[in-house]
Order: structure tokens, then C-alpha cells, then sequence
């Protein structure tokens, strides 16, 4: 098959909604927080006013929740007419932690809590299901594609890329929209909370990519980001193992693709500990390194989304960038994009 190649990427990110105040967020150095009300963190990476009625519109967002209104909105600022001409050609790949944490733990409080026979409002029950999101945004923007969702941690971005570069290569669809959605609330800052995520205070947001064949691309005008030069995923147990992990993972994709550690030209980092340890080994200092959680908070699932969207919006072009993610849960992945323009 022809080479894939990202041609079009929408960012809805603590700040703001667009890929440009995405990157020029990044480029800031500064970190956006917001006071929040609830929970143990006194402060979190929140999207700037971000409401689903004044960004979708009063009608069918009544009952939506907070991360199915990011998504339907991540995907509608990326679609074109070129791409949703023939919406049974066109897939989506979503990739999420748990779906909406909220809905499900205030679902199931409502009916423990509720009035008997257990009342409960069924026209939010949809929220509790994890393809909530993205089952929403295909029928929201009539995509007919194939439609998935994928979770993998802090790696479900890379994870999501790579199942929608497979559904390309297997004649599956013609084009995918594909990247990753998280959400914050009171319950998922608990969550972490809890499980002694503490360091970094929580993010939320969104990165989709379009992915599709360079003729395709070439075909419908669209002038790609960057080729996808393929991507390697592996697991650890205990953390005392990701150095040894996630430098076996960078060589294999780099034997792979025939390429050298002299060949990487900027990295993506997760921040995540054994992370640098494992770069340094591999492609020194002489490539840039940058860290989206330093500047986004914990993002959970659209971690890595949020990291192949600062690659392909900040990157030199010409230049190879490898994309690393490590999750605690145990799934480390990497991915090698060649950058050709800024989004």
C-alpha cells in the first residue's frame, strides 16, 4: 500500500481549542491551571470554558457528557468536505481510559441512592458504556466507517494510531480519524488520587489525526503533516523495568525501519520514570527532547495524542521524531513519524 501519512490534526487542549493555541501553548512554557471545586487536587489543566451547548449547539447535548462533547468536538474541527463525501470509506479510532468515570459512578450512586424501584434516568445511560464517545461523534458527523475504541493507558494515542494504520493496510476504510479523549472530573481525580498519582495535577482534552494514503491525500489536495513510519509496543511488569523495556522497544522499531539512533531528530517523551534513563542510552543529547505532561498535567489516555500533536505541529521538517510513551499499568510503545510541515 501506499505510504500513510498524517494529513490533517485537530487539538482541543487546556489551551484553548485549535491547534494553534495548542502550540503556541506549548511554545509558552507555562502551564494553564484551573481552580477546580471538587476533589484533592486544589487545581487542574482544565479546558478554557469549554461547555457543550455553546460549542455543539443546544440540540442532543442535553445529556452528554464532558468527554463525548471533546470528542464530537475534536473530530467536527477536523472534518472536511473531501473526507466525508463518502462517509462509509471513512473510520474512527477513539481511544479512551474508561469512558467517562463520572457518568458511570454517578449512574451507579443513582441507582443505589434513587427512589424504588430504583429510578434512574435512562437517557443517561449511554454515558456509561466506554464507545460512548466515540460511537457519538460518528453518528453525530454521520461517519459510516469502521469504528472503534481503544484503551491502553498513557500509550492509547500510539495505540489508536497503529489500529487505524491496520484497518488502512487491510482495505478496511479509505481514510481514519484517530487519536484520543479524557476528561476531568471530581471521581477521575479521586481515582488517581488514590492510586498515588499525585505529582502531577490531571489534564484533559483531545488530539485526532487523520490518517490516509499519500495518493489519497495528494488526490483531495491535503498536503501531509507527516508519514507514519511505523510503531512497536511492549510491557513491563515492575517499573525498575522500563529502562531495559523501552530501550529493547526503541531499537526493535529502529531495526525495523532501517533507521540509526543518529537518524532521530527530536523525541516525545511521557515523562514517566526510567523514560529519560532509556533516551539517553539510546539517541544521547543530541537530539531535542520535550515533555507535553510537564506542560498539560496528567492527561491519562490522550497523553500520547497529545504527544504525536506537539510533534506534528512543533517539529522541523524533514526530520524524524520518535514518540515514546510508558504507563504505569505496563504497556510501552513507540512511534516514528517523518515530519514534512507544521500543522
Amino acid at each position: 500500500m501506499d505510504e500513510l501519512v498524517i494529513s490533517g490534526c485537530s487539538v482541543i487542549s487546556p489551551f484553548g481549542l485549535g491547534v494553534e493555541a495548542f502550540a503556541a501553548g506549548l511554545a509558552s512554557g507555562t502551564r494553564p491551571m484551573s481552580a477546580t471545586s471538587g476533589g484533592p487536587y486544589a487545581g487542574a489543566c482544565l479546558i478554557p470554558d469549554f461547555d457543550a451547548r455553546t460549542v455543539l449547539g443546544a440540540k442532543g447535548t442535553r445529556t452528554m457528557d464532558r468527554a463525548t462533547a471533546i470528542a464530537v468536538a475534536s473530530v467536527g474541527m477536523l472534518l472536511d468536505t473531501p473526507v466525508t463525501e463518502h462517509p462509509h470509506e471513512v473510520g474512527l479510532v477513539l481511544g479512551t481510559s474508561s469512558g467517562s468515570i463520572q457518568s458511570i459512578m454517578d449512574f451507579t450512586r443513582e441507582s443505589l441512592v434513587g427512589d424504588k424501584p430504583y429510578h434512574v434516568d435512562p437517557a443517561r445511560f449511554p454515558n456509561t458504556v466506554m464507545n460512548r464517545a466515540a460511537g457519538q461523534s460518528a453518528i453525530w458527523h454521520g461517519l459510516k466507517g469502521p469504528n472503534a475504541t481503544v484503551a491502553g493507558g498513557a500509550a492509547t494515542g500510539l495505540l489508536a494510531l497503529n489500529y487505524a494504520t491496520r484497518l488502512l493496510r487491510r482495505g478496511r476504510c479509505k481514510a481514519v480519524l484517530c487519536g484520543a479523549v479524557e476528561e476531568y472530573s471530581e471521581q477521575r481525580g479521586w481515582l488517581a488520587w488514590h492510586a498515588g498519582r499525585r505529582e502531577v495535577p490531571p489534564g484533559e482534552g483531545s488530539a485526532i489525526f487523520l490518517l490516509e494514503s499519500r495518493e489519497d491525500a495528494a488526490a483531495a489536495s491535503r498536503e501531509p503533516l507527516a508519514a507514519v513510519l511505523g510503531s512497536r509496543f511492549m510491557v513491563h511488569e515492575r517499573a525498575v523495568e522500563v529502562p531495559g523495556v523501552l530501550t529493547a522497544c526503541v531499537r526493535g522499531l529502529l531495526k525495523d525501519l532501517g533507521l540509526r539512533a543518529e537518524d532521530i531528530g527530536a523525541v516525545l517523551s511521557s515523562g514517566a520514570e526510567g523514560e529519560d534513563a532509556a533516551l539517553d542510552a539510546i539517541v544521547g543529547p543530541h537530539a531535542p527532547r520535550r515533555n507535553c505532561r510537564e506542560a498539560l498535567g496528567d492527561t491519562a489516555s490522550a497523553a500520547s495524542a497529545f504527544q504525536l500533536a506537539a510533534a506534528v505541529t512543533g517539529g522541523p521538517s524533514g526530520a524524524v521524531t520518535l514518540v515514546t510513551s510508558v504507563d504505569r499499568d505496563g504497556v510501552v510503545g513507540c512511534t516514528a513519524l517523518q515530519l514534512e510541515r507544521a500543522a
